[in-house]
C-alpha cells in the first residue's frame, strides 16, 4: 500500500476545490478521489448481483426468531 502524499492532498482539497479543513478531514480518501475525478475505483454492483446476494442472505421475516433475542 503506498503512502499518502498528504500535503498534495490538503492543496487539492482546501485549495483546488475550496474545502474547509472540517470539510476536507470528515471526506473518506474514496470521497475525495471521487470529487478529484479521479477514476479507478471499484464499480458499482448491478442489479443481478444484487439479486444474487438477496437470494443467498435472504432477510428474516417478521416474527422469525434467528436465536440472538433469547434471554
Amino acid at each position: 500500500m503506498g503512502r499518502f502524499d498528504w500535503p498534495a492532498l490538503m492543496q487539492a482539497g482546501m485549495r483546488g476545490l475550496g474545502l474547509t479543513p472540517g470539510e476536507f478531514w470528515a471526506l473518506t480518501p474514496a470521497e475525495l478521489r471521487l470529487m478529484l475525478g479521479e477514476e479507478g475505483g471499484a464499480r458499482s454492483m448491478g442489479r443481478s448481483r444484487l439479486d444474487e446476494l438477496m437470494a443467498a442472505f435472504p432477510d428474516a421475516s417478521k416474527g422469525d426468531d434467528d436465536g440472538r433475542n433469547s434471554g
